[in-house]
């Protein structure tokens, strides 16, 4: 019996030709299939009344908003992508090279991407809290819309490069029918580490460390003075406190990206996911997908515009005329 499982085929018609599936108990496959695909479906759900609620909603229409659009895009398409991920809990590819090729370069696209969106939000916080009296005209809709175009479009070129043999002839590096996977050369993943990882995951920290430093400096300047204030000035210190809650929120979002991604790029870029178990690299695999999830929860927590606008969805109140107008803040 032990014979038999230890020499299951992904393909068992192919016989010598066909990858072996991976040996894992039954209740943690199980397991894993429930927990990805429910993440999936949540992941998607969610972040799709995150795109309807900034897109319909004009009150909504502004460059942070705009950012949380562009996240909740490619959070959207991860719990999409997801599904596939599935597909290989067991080892095994049904769906041959070439959507093998297509699902591994939209994964490495939207991942970049997200990675890029992150630099964005904390790039708008920076300016917000640290130069507040200029953030009107440094940072506009149109403006924001050509640096999220330029995100994707950046993204989209770099990872073709970086996955350039592994799109001119997908399956290139399979060893048996059932496989999925890719080897990047030592250039292409060197440049990929540095520009996919290292360099925005440190100018995410400076940026919000100062962030944090200066929010933290206004916070003691706006309560030894909140007595004195004109009434100007109490507009002027309510403005203040939204841009602080708002890069508090945002805050999280970075955090929580930073711990989800963290160890799977950890794994997949120094080439020591062999050294991993099955139930490690599962876990690793969760935490790397679940983030697309939390973004939408961590709004709904801390945005009441995002939680007034899933009661409209819900009612189906957006369907009526002019809903687009309604008062969301």
């Amino acid at each position: 019996m032990e014979t038999s499982k230890a020499t299951e085929l992904c393909f068992p018609q192919l016989l010598n030709k066909s990858c072996v599936k991976s040996q894992r108990p039954q209740f943690e496959a199980m397991l894993t299939y429930v927990v990805l695909f429910s993440i999936s479906l949540l992941s998607a759900f969610l972040n799709l009344l995150v795109i309807i609620s900034v897109s319909h909603f004009k009150q909504l229409h502004t460059p942070t908003n705009l950012l949380i659009l562009s996240l909740a895009v490619s959070d959207f398409f991860m719990g999409l992508l997801m599904l596939f991920q599935i597909m290989l809990i067991d080892g095994c590819w049904y769906l041959g090279d070439l959507m093998c090729a297509v699902y591994q370069y939209a994964d490495y696209v939207i991942t970049s991407t997200s990675v890029g969106n992150m630099v964005l939000i904390s790039v708008d916080r920076y300016v917000a809290i640290c130069d507040p009296l200029h953030y009107s005209t440094k940072i506009t809709q149109k403006r924001v819309k050509i640096w999220v175009s330029l995100c994707w479009i950046c993204s989209v070129i770099f990872q073709s490069q970086i996955l350039n043999d592994v799109l001119e002839q997908p399956g290139r590096f399979n060893s048996c029918f059932g496989e999925c996977f890719i080897v990047i050369n030592y250039i292409a993943g060197l440049a990929d580490l540095i520009f996919s990882f290292i360099a925005p995951i440190t100018l995410i920290v400076v940026l919000y460390m100062r962030v944090f430093m200066v929010a933290v400096s206004q916070a003691r300047a706006m309560r030894s003075h909140i007595s004195a204030v004109t009434l100007q000035g109490s507009v002027k210190v309510t403005t203040k406190k939204s841009e602080l809650k708002a890069a508090g929120t945002l805050g999280v979002v970075v955090l929580v990206f930073l711990i989800c991604l963290c160890p799977y790029y950890c794994v997949a870029l120094t080439g020591q996911d062999n050294m991993l178990n099955a139930s490690s690299a599962a876990f690793v695999i969760c935490l790397y997908y679940i983030n697309a999830c939390l973004n939408p929860l961590i709004y709904a927590f801390f945005y009441s515009w995002f939680r007034k606008s899933v009661k409209l969805i819900a009612t189906l109140k957006i369907l009526q005329p002019n809903s687009c107008d309604a008062n969301m803040l």
